[in-house]
């Protein structure tokens, strides 16, 4: 196999999504796409959380999402509209990628991450308590 930069990678993994704006996520939740903060906790108690999204921290995301897993989550599914949020929009772009390559092909991410999100003045939870 040739071998890649991040950048390459980053590239071809953007390549294949249909990435979001903030306001078009927010659309999608409220349409019932899902919403998965895969952030560190340490960043989500400093900067806040996402009303509604699912915490999946990036270690287990492939095994909570495959359908396939014992260890899946009940929202998992083929057919799930899934939006991965990180802090800026790097990381997430590549889980998006690899939850495609496990068959969830409408998988993608968030232009910008929670950064964008905040940016955008849409709503967050400043305690970086999770919930609705």
């Amino acid at each position: 196999m040739a071998r890649q930069t991040i950048d390459e990678m980053l590239a071809e993994a953007r390549g294949r999504l249909a990435r979001l704006t903030p306001a078009q996520a927010a659309a999608a939740q409220r349409e019932g796409a899902l919403l998965v903060d895969i952030r560190p906790e340490a960043e989500r108690r400093a900067e806040g959380t996402l009303p509604g999204a699912l915490v999946i921290e990036r270690n287990v995301l492939e095994w909570r999402f495959d359908p396939s897993s014992s260890a899946h989550l009940p929202e998992a599914s083929y057919e799930a509209q899934v939006v991965v949020v990180c802090n800026e929009g790097y990381t997430s772009s590549l889980a998006a990628a690899v939850l495609q390559e496990l068959g969830i092909f409408r998988a993608t991410d968030l232009i910008g991450g929670f950064r964008a999100w905040k940016l955008a003045g849409l709503p967050i939870n400043e305690s970086g308590a999770a919930g609705p």
